[in-house]
């Protein structure tokens, strides 16, 4: 028999295992060291099933309770020895590696000789030797259900218990690791109930007392001779250090899991314990990460310089050091960086592949527009509005993102672009997230364009003079429906805009729906409405969005689907961080209103802690004196056990009762219907209402020039973003305005630095760079955007590895747009995969 001898030396120790009650001390370091040393010397033995099926048995020895162990280690036994009873020259197994052996029956099954399974990234977590149906289930919540999701279940931090020193050497406060020899163990009863293990351990230096609190079966673990590991942080007791309830495990020269080492800290829930959990992902992992085919083309890897996805995966989990645990990191952040890219160029490539309308630019129509601005735009404006008449020009679809600060004159921006469109003989559309922020637009693109004469010799309808009774009848009732006298309509040639709402009546939006149709109207401005199945466009050539962010994906799609592939400018007064732009939004071009209109006043920020609220009470007393408005901002909607802030019903019930007892004061939140919010806004901007209190549905969509001060309560739970969002609701009339943010200075340093730069920093996008360096990309708009890749490993701080990984996007789509190269079907499958979850998320 071929390595019959290895097999008799796996036998001998096994019986010896199983003669020790199987405590896995029959040989020093545990049973697990030792087959992994067994298998290096094994050669031919490796080749029988028998050997297979109990190597596959032992695994996750380590892990395993004793009765399951006694059970396997019989099975092994039995196995071995069936060897030696049958055949004289028993064959091997005809599929076998010596470098992973295939698969043995799970605990489930009936037979111990039942047919194997090998252990691959697929097996579903069941099939892991060692998992209890317990853990199973508690991974299961996690969203980890195979031995692939358990790989990329990345460690979220890691305990450094690298710093190995004799005990002499041991510091006081510091977290040390340190290698010594049991002298005694005793477990004594504790007054509060339960027992604590003392142990006291020793080396060449001297001895260090370790206390365990209310786990007594560690007694068995700690017996007087053995050597063990110990990681935790020095305490100082009645004089003497001692370590409490430190991480430990038996003395090994290698493989150590949970001391000694960079410690993974892996994300756990209810039924996972944290060894246990991680000593079954080293297996794993060990088993199974080098099983994973690399989905990065061989020239990739060369130009990039990145780690082999195996052993990233290895690195990820169990680093060998600092260095390489960044590496990992690198690898693994710039594989979620090229799947975002390779997703928004190609669906950047895809849009732009198809043929659409090239709008030719009228310089006469612009200069018009500009004459009756009564002001002169900015050179951000003037830029941006150059970048999208060219796009317009072309005989495919722009896609265009315009990102502005709060003023910065987006709107006649997006002004300009829909009168080119309207020129050229097709109809504009822009969809606002909610009613009061349409009719503001509406409202402002009317007086915009009011004045500005269109051609109408490229329409399907050249002039009004042609047409019959019942044309003109209707072209009469759509004129009165929008509103339009005789000298807006300017003899036919005025812009017609239609306000498409939820709030129109039947007869009315059926009569703006037929004018949308026929092509009667130019410019629709709407919700959602602008989208639904009973809104058909004569001929869309410029769907604008804005406030993009509250849209999803699929939402902007059904509004692009809504005509002949037509240019689209997506909008947002959120300044983004150039990280952000190149992922959420990388299927755009970027245009950026950096700069402010001159004459606008700077608004006056203040951070104040709670006890000091009363002056920020007084100060917006002495506004509404003058006849001015305030907002007060509440995190909260209602009252919250868990949260010591006030809610925004409390601080309405508080303000109109005690405070304000002779003001008017109303209240909007997120819980109310659509058209009670609208109500709200409408009635405080006509001044019906002295203070709003508010939750964060004011962030956007309401213009009251009037409202010169907002007060924001837990400001230290909105990012700046948010924050600056909030500021941009006041300071937007003639009077000085100011904002002022109420949180305690007692929060941590990350709160003091963002409030400390709210109070000093008025550039958007300036305080966008800081949230994202503060707090991450996670927390950027308050909750998660439609659409967001959601990053287990990249940092979008981390510039230069998405600009490498753009690059490459770019390089490998060149050579191979659709990625349909064999070489490139993992990348494409993984890429898939990505954006599939990512989509399902949003």
């Amino acid at each position: 028999m071929d390595g019959k001898d290895q097999i008799i030396r796996l036998g001998k120790l096994l019986a010896e295992e199983q003669r020790r009650g199987c405590d896995d001390r029959a040989v020093n370091g545990g049973l697990e060291r030792f087959l992994t040393a067994w298998r290096m010397d094994a050669g031919m033995a490796l080749r029988y099933e028998a050997v297979q099926q109990a190597l596959e048995l032992l695994a996750g020895y380590a892990v395993l309770d004793q009765a399951t162990r006694r059970a396997r280690v019989g099975i092994a036994l039995e196995s071995l020895r069936s060897l030696f009873r049958a055949q004289p020259n028993p064959q091997p197994a005809p599929v076998a590696s010596s470098a992973m052996p295939t698969r043995a029956p799970t605990r489930r099954a009936s037979r111990p000789d039942a047919p194997a399974r090998p252990l691959t990234p697929d097996s579903p977590l069941d099939d892991v030797p060692g998992i209890t149906r317990q853990m199973v289930q508690s991974f299961r919540r996690l969203g980890v259900r195979t031995v692939r999701d358990l790989l990329y279940h990345f460690p979220h931090r890691y305990d450094d218990f690298t710093s190995r020193k004799t005990i002499a050497e041991l510091q006081p406060g510091a977290v040390e690791t340190v290698i010594a020899e049991v002298l005694d163990a005793r477990t004594l009863p504790m007054k509060s109930g339960g027992s604590r293990l003392d142990v006291l351990v020793g080396d060449e230096t001297g001895t260090l007392k370790v206390v365990f609190f209310r786990q007594p079966w560690l007694a068995q673990r700690f017996l007087v001779g053995t050597k063990v590991v110990l990681s935790g942080k020095i305490g100082v007791y009645d004089g003497l250090r001692q370590m409490a309830s430190p991480e430990w495990q038996p003395f090994t020269d290698d493989d150590l899991i949970h001391v000694g080492r960079l410690v993974p800290v892996h994300p756990l829930t209810r039924g996972l314990v944290e060894r246990s959990a991680r000593a079954l992902i080293k297996q794993v992992v060990d088993r199974c990460a080098p099983m994973l085919e690399d989905h990065l083309p061989p020239a990739v890897r060369e130009r990039t310089g990145l780690m082999p996805l195996p052993q990233a995966i290895a690195q990820i989990h169990f680093p060998d050091s600092r260095d390489m645990l960044e590496q990992a990191r690198r690898r693994l952040g710039f594989d979620e960086f090229l799947f975002i890219q390779l997703g928004v160029l190609q669906r950047k490539m895809i849009w732009q592949a198809q043929r659409g309308y090239a709008i030719t630019r009228r310089d006469d129509v612009h200069e018009a527009f500009l004459r009756r601005l009564p002001f002169e735009l900015t050179g951000a404006q003037v830029r941006a509005i150059e970048e999208i008449f060219a796009d317009m020009a072309r005989p495919v679809p722009m896609a265009r993102l315009l990102q502005g600060d709060v003023g910065s004159g987006k709107t006649v921006v997006a002004a300009a672009a829909a009168l080119q469109a309207i020129a050229s003989g097709y109809q504009a559309a822009l969809m606002a997230p909610t009613e009061i922020l349409a009719e503001q637009h509406y409202r402002g693109l009317r007086a915009l364009l009011g004045n500005v004469p269109v051609p109408r010799d490229q329409r399907q309808v050249s002039a009004e003079d042609d047409l019959d009774p019942e044309q003109r009848e209707r072209l009469e009732e759509i004129k009165r429906i929008l509103g339009m006298s005789g000298d807006d309509d300017l003899d036919g040639r005025g812009v017609r805009v239609a306000l498409l709402t939820g709030s129109l009546g039947a007869k009315e939006r059926r009569r703006v729906l037929e004018g949308i149709a026929r092509g009667d109207i130019d410019l629709i401005v709407g919700t959602h409405a602008l989208i639904t199945e009973s809104v058909q466009y004569a001929a869309l050539g410029l769907a604008i969005v804005d406030e993009q962010h509250r849209f999803g994906v699929e939402q902007r799609q059904r509004l692009k689907d809504k005509g002949y592939n037509p240019h689209m400018l997506v909008m947002t007064a959120t300044p983004i961080p150039r990280t952000l732009t190149l992922t959420i939004y990388g299927d755009l071009d970027v245009s950026v209103l950096d700069e402010l209109p001159p004459g606008r006043q700077e608004i006056k920020t203040r951070w104040i802690t709670t006890v000091e609220r009363d002056k920020a009470y007084r100060h917006i007393r002495r506004e509404v004196a003058k006849g001015r408005q305030a907002f007060v901002i509440c995190p909260l909607v209602e009252e919250s056990e868990k949260v010591d802030l006030p809610s925004a019903e409390e601080m309405h019930a508080t303000l109109s009762r005690d405070v304000f007892p002779d003001l008017r004061v109303a209240l909007i939140h997120g819980k109310m219907l659509p058209r009670e919010k609208d109500a709200v806004m409408i009635a405080f901007r006509n001044h019906e209402y002295d203070i709003l209190v508010a939750t964060a549905v004011i962030e956007v969509g309401i213009d009251v020039p009037n409202a010169t001060t907002i007060l924001i309560e837990g400001a230290e739970r909105f990012g700046l973003a948010q924050l600056h969002q909030f500021r941009g609701r006041v300071g937007r009339g003639v009077h000085q305005s100011y904002c002022i943010l109420v949180c305690d200075k007692e929060q941590n340093e990350v709160t003091r630095q963002r409030m400390e730069a709210m109070e000093t920093i008025s550039d958007g996008f300036r305080l966008a760079e800081i949230d994202l360096h503060l707090r991450g990309p996670g927390e950027f708009f308050g909750t998660r955007q439609s659409g967001t890749p959601d990053l287990k490993v990249a940092q979008l701080t981390d510039v230069r590895l998405l600009q490498t990984a753009y690059r490459e996007a770019q390089k490998i789509l060149a050579d191979d747009p659709q990625l349909e190269r064999p070489d490139h079907a993992l990348l494409r499958a993984k890429m898939d995969a990505f954006w599939v979850e990512t989509l399902q998320a949003g």
